[in-house]
């Protein structure tokens, strides 16, 4: 059986026990969530969010990219969000590699140099600083007062706050 098929077969079990039809795409709580992809990292035990709660947007690294942008930017304008919070980790695979060299490798395997950008990152906390200062100076979020930014360790499950509004 392949994983997929064991994932299909979980899904089956949970939509028997669903009771969850009710909640709307607005959050409960006025908050989205950035933070990596990293299957360590479980934002809704991490926070203690409950489903409904909260958006949560996730990608390698955590960056704050342009699509990131972009589904905060909704988040906030169409759903009705305030608090932006960021989160980057300890341990993270973004670190393990260097862009430039990671392009060239899939260039040199495809023949396709790819349009986006990895954006792999070596100083952690100077990095939850600059994903909070690219979200705070976007001009298209409603709501930059509340952006906080934190690192999340993989180690021990604590959040340490880098940088806050």
């Amino acid at each position: 059986m392949s994983v997929t098929d064991e994932l299909l077969r979980n899904n089956a079990a949970y939509a028997e026990r669903f009771g969850h039809g009710e909640l709307r795409s607005r959050p409960v709580k006025p908050v989205a969530v950035l933070t990596c992809m990293d299957a360590r990292i479980d934002p809704h035990r991490m926070l203690g969010l409950a489903e409904g709660d909260a958006h949560v947007i996730r990608n390698a690294g955590g960056v704050a990219n342009d699509d990131a942008l972009r589904s905060l930017v909704v988040s906030q304008r169409k759903l009705g969000t305030r608090e932006v919070v960021v989160i980057l980790h300890t341990d993270c695979g973004m670190r393990t590699f260097a862009e430039d060299a990671f392009a060239e490798e899939l260039e040199a395997e495809t023949g396709v140099r790819p349009a986006w950008q990895t954006t792999s990152f070596n100083e952690i906390e100077a990095d939850v600083r600059r994903a909070v200062a690219r979200v705070r100076s976007s001009p298209f979020l409603a709501h930059v007062d509340a952006v906080r930014g934190f690192v999340y360790e993989v180690e021990t499950g604590r959040l340490r706050e880098v940088a806050d509004a």
